[in-house]
């Protein structure tokens, strides 16, 4: 199954923009100081005056020196539908002081955002402090009811996003993730926002139906150990015939089968005396399940033993399946030492293909789960080897949901939406925390390359300076540290932000996708959900492996063009109060 669009599909032009997947997210879902802004901008008559703002955030979360940049698509969504209802102006009146006067409730009837411009980098992009996320220009009471909207819509979604991708880093390109959130997810939205941005991120599946349905994430799911302790024995069984996969006969009794082949391995030469008598309650669960699945049959082994029971009991059912020319998909561990459960029981399925020559049974399929996170899987891949030629662990595929999808290692990615110029005036954010200082005026952004195809340093510049060129030497220099600064000789040059909401001065604005051509630029589209995903995977291959290790990675550059550099300590100083001793 294929991830579905972001937002209308190709060739859709002329179709208004669907709006945000939840809709709670309208204007009102809001600070009220952006109201509060928005009258004393209006009763001062600058609500007009033409803003830019910086969205952008200060640190890169878990410790990390990468981000993964998610949200976009909701942020566009939310624009093209930003409209207050009758009912919202009048509860946004209750909440204001008496004091307002009526003609800036008929303003905010009148506000959309045809007039509000948005640059972006491409979602699902690798990001970095400093550097604008989405750069929102428009008529600023308007552009200031968009920030507390943004900042939501792209806070979480850069986190989790750069979570999954953290732990499809540690685990590595061949094993299988999925994400099992759901039920420890922060209500409804944290859960639907979790598989959508863990899915970017690098996971290949979700349990989460709904999140199936609205993106078209592949689903996975089998049984919990509910259904395995709800039977008693295999008596319970009624139904007990099971057609072959081809159609050409029955088995009347597969209960039968099933405890023949049971028979069978408990008293083979090689696993003779490993285990004695299997749960049958659990043997009966998985019976019954690989009766109503019996192409996705998949087992939780470790309700009652993994080795005495679990492992055993799938077998013989995986056997008796096979007889009927069906295959089963493999097991589930849920608790223990994952690391060397999952070894023996893939020397048991060995033993089992070798004494028993059915060929492929030493690949099935082993799943681990069990409250896992980012340490984990980096400790099991870390594990000595348990057996002669044989790896440290033996899972396929990680099922993680707490700490994936509640972000446990940090709770915020800490966006911040700050004002860097009003009636192209320059303006700056100052603070005594240098780490606080806003970079000023509307600015581009470019990620210049090197020889080897790796990413070097982000660079800012001013509107109207001209870009990097390939092969010409640019002096970079950090923001704020006189003493760091670095000429770079770029192989490729990549501007980063680009235009996904045009704006219209005139007011007559179509909202629409595909080609637009609004003020001489060109509307970018939304790609859809499966080339974002595979858009952050290559990204991520992209970038140096010192940026990306776990332990001490080594911090991508960010930077700004010289004029910039003097500009901003020009305007620093002619903001900063002088001081007075007396």
């Amino acid at each position: 199954m294929e991830g579905k669009a972001n937002g209308p599909s190709e060739n859709q032009a002329g179709r208004s923009v669907s709006g945000p997947t939840n809709p709670m997210v309208t204007p009102l879902l809001n600070d009220l100081y952006q109201f509060t802004m928005a009258y004393a901008y209006w009763k001062a008559g600058k609500h007009d005056e033409r803003a830019v703002f910086d969205l952008y955030f200060r640190k890169n979360p878990f410790g990390g020196e990468y981000t993964i940049f998610a949200g976009l698509e909701e942020c566009i969504r939310f624009i093209a539908n930003f409209k207050l209802t009758e009912e919202e102006i009048t509860f946004v009146r209750d909440s204001l002081p008496g004091s307002c006067e009526d003609g800036f409730f008929d303003y905010l009837r009148g506000i959309n955002c045809s007039d509000v411009e948005v640059h972006a980098i491409t979602e699902g992009s690798v990001v970095f402090p400093k550097v604008p996320l989405l750069r929102v220009e428009g008529p600023v009471a308007v552009v200031q009811l968009l920030e507390t909207p943004f900042v939501n819509l792209i806070n979480y979604a850069s986190l989790v996003t750069t979570n999954a991708a953290r732990h499809r880093f540690v685990a590595g390109k061949s094993k299988m993730l999925l994400e099992f959130g759901l039920r420890r997810a922060q209500g409804p939205d944290g859960g639907i926002g979790a598989s959508k941005y863990c899915y970017i991120g690098g996971f290949d599946a979700t349990s989460n139906v709904a999140a199936g349905k609205l993106f078209g994430i592949p689903l996975r799911g089998t049984h919990s150990h509910a259904f395995v302790s709800s039977f008693m024995s295999p008596d319970e069984i009624i139904e007990k015939s099971l057609k072959s996969s081809d159609g050409s006969h029955t088995s009347e009794d597969f209960v039968s089968l099933v405890q023949t082949w049971l028979s069978k391995i408990q008293w083979s030469k090689s696993l003779h005396g490993i285990f004695g008598e299997t749960n049958q309650s659990e043997l009966a669960a998985f019976i019954s399940y690989a009766l109503a699945f019996p192409n996705n049959f998949l087992a939780l082994v470790d309700t009652y033993d993994v080795m005495r029971s679990g492992v055993p009991n799938f077998c013989a059912v995986a056997l008796a399946l096979n007889d009927l020319g069906y295959k089963a998909v493999g097991i589930r561990l849920d608790s223990g030492d994952l690391a060397y459960l999952s070894c023996e029981a893939r020397k048991f399925f060995r033993t089992i293909e070798k004494e028993f020559g059915v060929p492929g049974f030493e690949k099935m399929s082993i799943t681990a789960s069990n409250d896992l996170n980012e340490e984990t899987l980096d400790a099991l891949n870390k594990q000595p080897f348990l057996f002669f030629e044989m790896k440290g662990h033996e899972v396929d595929a990680f099922g993680i949901g707490t700490y994936l999808v509640t972000c446990y290692a940090q709770a915020a990615l800490g966006c911040v939406f700050k004002l860097v110029e009003i009636n192209k005036q320059p303006r700056i954010k100052l603070s005594e925390d240098v780490s606080k200082v806003s970079i000023p005026c509307k600015k581009r952004s470019y990620r210049l390359y090197g020889k080897e195809g790796y990413p070097l340093v982000d660079i800012m510049t001013g509107e109207n300076e001209p870009p990097p060129k390939v092969g010409e030497r640019i002096l970079c220099r950090h923001p704020f540290n006189e003493s760091k600064r670095a000429y770079v000789v770029p192989q490729k040059v990549e501007e980063l932000l680009k235009c996904y909401w045009p704006g219209s001065s005139g007011g007559d604005y179509p909202m629409v996708f595909g080609d637009v051509q609004c003020l001489n630029k060109r509307r970018e589209d939304l790609p859809t959900l499966k080339d974002t995903r595979e858009r952050c995977i290559k990204q991520l291959e992209q970038m140096r492996p010192d940026h990306m290790r776990r332990l001490n990675p080594t911090p991508y550059k960010v930077s700004v063009s010289a004029k910039l550099y003097d500009f901003i300590h020009f305007l620093w100083l002619n903001e900063a109060p002088v001081g007075e001793l007396q």
